[in-house]
């Protein structure tokens, strides 16, 4: 499920405070069971603003946010500046399909942590607030009508550890039959 060349993390990013970029930094740790250590979404049940409105003692199945570098690529052939943390995501990956993973993929991520992949970001407007318009690059529709979303993958942390900018990323799928990602 890597694209060619070693899967790796290109960057790591974390806040302490609700904010919608999260400054990059040489490294995180993430938490067995919680998430990224000191980020304002690490916990067991959901931390996100709207989901603990809707029901606070929901599972956090957005612990860890993942986003492919290569999209920013093309949002920068669309005309939109965009770098590592600035869509909120905890860990930027190089040479993954992340968006093509199912459902209970385990990335492992440098030596030691490990994370399950639970599903979709489903993107909301604080991104076009952001950058004007970049809601609707990263969340389209295909010649069916369905929605296609691009803002990144959702995971928990199955195994704790520290990871950097370079470590590798390991990729196993769960047993078939393969459930696609929806949104979390």
């Amino acid at each position: 499920m890597s694209t060619a060349g070693t899967a790796r993390v290109a960057a790591v990013s974390s806040n302490g405070v609700y904010s919608f970029t999260k400054p990059t930094r040489e490294s995180i740790t993430l938490l067995e069971g919680l998430g990224v250590e000191g980020d304002v979404h690490a916990g067991v049940t959901v931390k996100h603003r709207s989901r603990v409105a809707q029901d606070p003692t929901q599972p956090n199945l957005r612990q860890v946010h993942l986003i492919h570098r290569e999209l920013f690529d093309e949002l920068g052939a669309a005309g939109f500046e965009v770098e590592p943390g600035q869509l909120g995501e905890n860990v930027t990956t190089e040479r993954v399909d992340l968006l093509g993973l199912p459902t209970g993929t385990l990335l492992r991520l440098g030596a030691d942590a490990v994370v399950e992949v639970t599903g979709l970001r489903n993107p909301c407007l604080q991104i076009d607030a952001f950058q004007h318009g970049l809601l609707k690059r990263v969340v389209s529709r295909d010649e069916e009508g369905k929605v296609l979303r691009k803002a990144g993958i959702m995971g928990v942390v199955r195994q704790g550890g520290t990871i950097r900018p370079g470590d590798t990323i390991e990729i196993t799928l769960p047993p078939p039959p393969h459930t696609p990602l929806e949104r979390v």
